[in-house]
């Protein structure tokens, strides 16, 4: 038996998402690792609802390009309780990047590229 434990996103600016991700998403930080020669920073983002899923960032201090993300096809998905309050504020911090009508979804985009998929609670 297996239980979901954390999805990870490599980041370049460890601050940038940590910002987007509590302004657009309301994940907080929950833990960090540190790596002693300062070579990386891991920072685990738990939901405000403590679903037990929790999104890992992970900054590379030598990493010194964009991530590819290929076709952007993997993503994460989050339901959102009230999904008009929730693409309001997306569309007010621009970070939708692609809407789907006939699915009632979009999704947003997070300072790296990554997509984040945004559903409603009642389908």
């Amino acid at each position: 038996m297996f239980t979901f434990a954390h999805n990870n996103f490599n980041v370049r600016d460890l601050d940038a998402s940590l910002k987007f991700y509590s302004e657009a998403l309301s994940l907080s930080e929950v833990r960090r690792k540190e790596a002693d020669d300062g070579s990386f920073i891991i920072v685990f983002l738990a939901d405000p609802a403590k679903s037990g899923h929790q999104l890992e960032l992970t900054w590379l201090r030598d990493w010194d390009r964009a991530y590819n993300l290929g076709d952007n096809e993997f993503h994460l998905a989050l339901i959102a309780e009230d999904f008009d309050a929730a693409y309001a504020h997306h569309k007010e911090m621009g970070c939708i990047c692609y809407e789907n009508h006939a699915m009632g979804i979009y999704f947003i985009s997070d300072p790296d590229g990554y997509w984040i998929e945004i559903i409603p609670a009642k389908r």
